[in-house]
């Protein structure tokens, strides 16, 4: 298995082999990393009242005898409508799902050998836009010819950020924020050879 490496007209120029640590690495990482990450970003903002925080109710509705119906203390009981809410969602919850470092890893290599593995893992000295403008950073994504692509740059600067901001098909991100999630959301992923070599360095 390998990536492809570009050169700076971000045209095929050679192969690199991918590091044996990134074959044979179970699919499930990615799973239970995706859903740690989207886990994460959920807002926690559902929220129900109980009896004790929904207004009105303090007076009993009728007598607790002599009209033959049913008793009734609260116009607010669960079982009445416009009536509180038993066991319902509250802002306490803690959605965070626990996966280690070793997880993480394995599932961010499993993600970039599946893209290596359809020929759409690029590798390139450098990806920057000097002139800041959109259109020079859609040349070059058009030169990969791909649905979409995932830009990972060492440091961005705020040329190459102002000509990828605009881009619906491309995301540009810094090396700390790839993640497994982003990589197998993206159909391509074009890789700075530094950030390559950190990757493989620590797999």
């Amino acid at each position: 298995m390998s990536a492809i490496v570009l050169n700076e007209q971000f045209e095929k120029a050679s192969e690199v082999a991918l590091p044996e640590s990134f074959a044979g690495i179970n699919p499930h990482n990615v799973y239970l990393y995706v859903k740690s990450y989207q886990a994460g970003l959920r807002a926690d903002t559902a929220s129900a009242k109980t009896r004790s925080e929904i207004r009105g109710g303090g007076k009993k509705p009728w007598n607790q005898k002599g009209r033959g119906g049913a008793r009734a203390g609260s116009r607010r009981s669960p079982v009445w409508v416009g009536g509180a809410v038993v066991h319902g969602p509250n802002t306490g919850r803690n959605y965070d799902q626990k996966i280690n470092k070793k997880q993480k890893k394995l599932a961010l290599n499993c993600a970039l050998e599946g893209l290596a593995k359809e020929g759409k893992l690029f590798i390139v000295d450098s990806i920057e836009v000097s002139s800041g403008k959109t259109k020079d950073a859609q040349a070059i994504f058009n030169k990969l010819d791909v649905r979409d692509a995932l830009f990972v740059k060492s440091i961005i600067d705020e040329k190459t950020f102002m000509a990828f901001r605009n881009m619906q098909s491309a995301y540009l991100i810094e090396e700390n924020e790839l993640n497994a999630f982003l990589a197998s959301a993206y159909r391509a992923i074009v890789i700075e050879k530094a950030v390559w070599e950190n990757l493989t360095k620590e797999s």
